[in-house]
């Protein structure tokens, strides 16, 4: 199992809270991308949240009726691991030559992670020279637990599927969405159902990832309790009236605001940490993606309380589509971040 490597003819598969995403692409990141095969099929939670072997035979199912829904023939499949699953970070080490750099690390990489090696999966990708001091190798290390990731392996695998990689979700959804050519540091916030993921992308390089608990779910939950409503109705306020002052009495503004503060401060700690790790790094601009690109004026909240300038992310800004398959995705376009990066993980 590579949990950062692995290309060739595959698909991606992005398991959400509510639905799930596949995505198959051709071309490659120097020709330009092109939408091949794709489905977007709610999921019942339930079926998430039943670890037994029925639970796992149900998901199964859905994951092929998925992949019939979508016509992909290749068996060979990318899926993306919830940040909460994992732990990713960014380690300097002495810089020698890339196969003796590669060789030496293997004996490394146990030290930066927080489990035992005999317990956990791991991988590394070499980023290159670090960009404060040349005689230094930035790598990025990723791992999850061997038992977590064994589970997952089974319950696709089962359904005959091959997976040829495991990838965090935070990196898969920076690679989509990272903005091409920045000459700035791009803080990227996917805003989920259960955590936000924050990723600093520097001069096409990942730099700082993270995951703050709560999401989208904890806003609707507030809502729902403060105004004594049901949780779908909550979900439909957020969505329809987002941070309007204007809107029901102001009383959804207040609400959000207040939950939403916390958010921007550990923004704020993030931009604060990379540039003290990063002397010449400046932070250019935020990109928002998943809830964060639904919830109306959720950008320009942002922007206000961080200073930043704050954009609405477009997974799909590397990927031609022909008319009709851009029609039939647009409701849920931003939802795809992490199902584009994990199919635009170069074959080269």
């Amino acid at each position: 199992m590579n949990l950062l490597h692995g290309v060739g003819d595959f698909f991606s598969l992005d398991i959400g809270t509510n639905s799930m995403r596949i995505v198959q692409l051709f071309g490659n990141a120097r020709t330009g991308w092109s939408l091949s095969k794709y489905a977007y099929v709610p999921i019942d939670r339930s079926i998430l949240a039943d670890n037994s072997e029925l639970g796992r035979r149900r998901l199964g199912e859905a994951i092929m009726g998925a992949v019939v829904q979508a016509g992909i023939r290749t068996k060979n499949v990318a899926v993306g691991l919830p940040a909460t699953k994992t732990f990713t970070s960014i380690v300097e080490t002495d810089t020698l030559p890339e196969k003796e750099l590669a060789k030496s690390f293997k004996y490394e990489i146990d030290k930066y992670v927080p489990m035992a090696m005999s317990d956990a999966e791991a991988n590394y990708v070499i980023l290159g020279p670090s960009p404060n001091n040349p005689a230094r190798t930035e790598v990025l290390v990723s791992s999850t637990s061997k038992e977590y990731a064994e589970s997952f392996m089974e319950t696709i695998e089962k359904t005959g599927l091959n997976i040829i990689a495991m990838e965090p979700e935070p990196l898969a959804a920076a690679r989509s969405l990272a903005i091409p050519g920045a000459m700035d540091a791009t803080l990227i916030v996917d805003f989920g159902e259960k955590s936000t993921d924050l990723v600093i992308v520097f001069k096409n390089q990942p730099r700082l990832v993270r995951s703050i608990p709560g999401g989208f779910g904890q806003l609707v939950k507030t809502v729902a309790g403060n105004l004594d409503v049901r949780e779908d109705q909550a979900r439909q306020f957020i969505l329809k009236f987002g941070l309007a002052e204007d809107k029901v009495e102001g009383q959804v503004f207040k609400l959000l605001s207040h939950s939403l503060d916390t958010y921007a401060q550990e923004l704020t700690k993030s931009v604060r940490f990379f540039q003290t790790r990063y002397l010449n790094g400046k932070i250019g601009g935020i990109v928002v993606s998943g809830y964060g690109g639904m919830i109306p004026l959720f950008t320009e909240y942002i922007e206000a309380k961080t200073n930043i300038p704050t954009m609405q992310g477009n997974p799909w800004q590397s990927v031609r589509m022909t008319p009709e398959q851009q029609r039939a995705l647009e409701p849920v376009a931003s939802e795809f971040a992490v199902a584009i990066g994990l199919s635009e993980r170069s074959n080269d």
